[in-house]
């Protein structure tokens, strides 16, 4: 009997509740209010002892503020129309914004946030589900000593380059083909710097000409 009348008292306190999240949602779409749901997936690595506390949903950067339950989801109730920004906050983690917008009929869109490309929509579902994208890293990791660092530095490559020059050049000079190819590039730019044949035959045609010319004219002047 004590059983029977449990699971009625139980089975009564479910019932209210249900009308009662019913006539709160009715009221919020009379006044022209609105909620906004989604669900925050934890990374793989992260301590879920502290995740639940540690994270929290700011929309419009605080104006709204919203936790998470158990199994990550959450509600943020009373908001008008208009556009949101829905921004997951933890201190250990970075999660990607997302945009809302609710028109006045009660319809929801949801697209990525890009601050660059403003006309640019990329949309995501709704209700929201929102992963971390990467782990925040407040401390660089101090650098070791390695010995390409070392080889690769200005000085140290200043002082050996000329070390191996004088101990690789005296070889290379004492090879017989090197000698070869020396001469012919020697050559080579003697034969470059000699002139070229029509350019001697046009310098010595034209001062020819020119010395002619110049010997009549003064033959003119003395008869005159």
């Amino acid at each position: 009997m004590l059983r029977f009348e449990h699971s009625i008292a139980i089975f009564v306190c479910i019932i209210a509740n249900v009308f009662c999240a019913l006539n709160s949602v009715e009221e919020d779409v009379g006044t022209g209010k609105y909620v906004i749901e989604g669900r925050v997936f934890p990374a793989d690595d992260q301590d879920l002892s502290t995740w639940q506390v540690d994270t929290r949903i700011h929309v419009n950067g605080g104006e709204y503020i919203g936790f998470i339950k158990d199994d990550g989801s959450f509600t943020i109730y009373n908001v008008p129309t208009g556009s949101y920004v829905v921004e997951i906050v933890n201190p250990d983690y970075m999660y990607e914004p997302i945009r809302v917008e609710i028109n006045s009929k009660g319809k929801y869109r949801a697209r990525k946030v890009n601050y660059i490309q403003t006309s640019q929509v990329i949309q995501v579902p709704y209700p929201l589900r929102m992963k971390a994208i990467t782990k925040f890293r407040y401390f660089q990791m101090r650098e070791q000593w390695r010995l390409t660092d070392f080889l690769f530095n200005p000085m140290v490559i200043m002082m050996v380059l000329p070390l191996l020059l004088i101990m690789i050049l005296p070889k290379m000079m004492n090879d017989p083909e090197t000698k070869e190819d020396l001469k012919q590039i020697s050559n080579m730019a003697k034969m470059s710097e000699l002139p070229e044949m029509s350019e001697m035959f046009t310098s010595l045609f034209s001062g020819g000409a020119a010395t002619k010319a110049n010997v009549k004219a003064k033959q003119i002047k003395k008869r005159q």
